[in-house]
């Protein structure tokens, strides 16, 4: 079994966290260096900055905030959200970004993340897939989840692996927020028929969720964002559990 990394997603609207239900149901929850800063400081392997909204409004926002947080965080930081050209992908890696979450602008043309893996490496390059079920089977969303791609997600995130991104990042839809679990089911199909790292995401309400989720699927990671943000656990009590259940974590 891998060594669990656990990461801190945090969501970001108009430079203040937020957090809701299913993606939807935004409100603000703190300010992201305040909390970036904590959750390094408590043991996190890894932060996700997201710009909530970016793809909706053809902003890309979020190159202040990773500066300020490089500044005090030195753990890898991916940022995602608007991010559409080979340019913004750049300007995010010269401000300190270890790597770039791309979802909206992949659905619109997969050669860009192709073009984005030859110049950058596929380890600078993470396929965000955000998918909600539709009876025995998922659809991928983008636009932060306010609009369909007609893609089967299972197949969605398998063009990604082909295009060549270093890993993926799947994120439930109708778990997220919910505290309810990660979608098993579709954590497991993806790293059934991928090769590459998996995070997930969307769910936690508890370790005993992400115990479940680390023993039933072959993710390398969970991202954590309401167990954090309001204080349920925190990064150690969540990496103590792990370990209590024999499952590896990052130190």
């Amino acid at each position: 079994m891998h060594k669990i990394r656990v990461i801190a997603r945090i969501d970001i609207n108009n430079e203040y966290v937020v957090k809701g239900k299913c993606l939807e149901g935004l409100r603000k929850v703190g300010e992201p260096n305040e909390m970036s800063k904590k959750y390094y400081e408590e043991g996190i392997d890894e932060i996700i900055f997201l710009d909530a909204v970016a793809s909706l409004y053809n902003r890309n926002s979020l190159i202040n905030i990773l500066k300020q947080a490089t500044k005090e965080t030195f753990v890898p930081i991916t940022i995602g959200g608007g991010i559409k050209t080979l340019q913004d992908i750049q300007d995010a890696l010269n401000a300190g970004a270890d790597k770039v979450a791309i979802n909206t602008h992949a659905v619109k043309n997969i050669n860009f993340i192709k073009k984005a893996v030859a110049r950058f490496g596929s380890q600078a390059i993470v396929g965000s897939v955000v998918a909600r079920r539709h009876r025995y089977s998922w659809e991928a969303f983008m636009d932060n989840a306010k609009h369909r791609t007609h893609k089967d997600a299972i197949v969605w995130a398998k063009e990604l692996a082909n295009a060549g991104v270093g890993e993926l990042m799947i994120t439930s839809i109708d778990n997220d927020g919910r505290g309810i679990g990660f979608d098993v089911e579709l954590l497991k199909e993806i790293t059934n028929s991928v090769k590459i790292p998996i995070i997930a995401s969307g769910g936690a309400g508890s370790s005993k969720d992400i115990v479940e989720v680390c023993r039933q699927t072959d993710c390398d990671a969970v991202a954590v964002a309401s167990m954090l943000h309001y204080n349920i656990e925190d990064i150690m009590q969540i990496k103590k559990n792990l370990q209590i259940n024999k499952i590896e974590t990052r130190v």
